[in-house]
């Protein structure tokens, strides 16, 4: 049985890291934002993820 890490040239991407709180500045600072920045690295992985799961159907319940 494969499990999600069986393929070590495939692994399943890892979502990143939302920031930490204070990490914000809430000064309006635009794409600089660290929640901008977040929020495409999240959508990113989205797509990633997606891909990654249609390559590997046995391990689609992993997140």
């Amino acid at each position: 049985m494969r499990t999600h890490d069986d393929d070590p040239f495939d692994p399943m991407p890892e979502p990143p890291e939302p920031p930490h709180d204070g990490e914000c500045c809430e000064s309006g600072c635009g794409d600089q934002c660290v929640w901008n920045r977040y929020n495409e690295a999240r959508a990113e992985f989205e797509r990633a993820i997606t891909a990654w799961r249609a390559r590997h159907p046995a391990d689609a319940h992993f997140p």
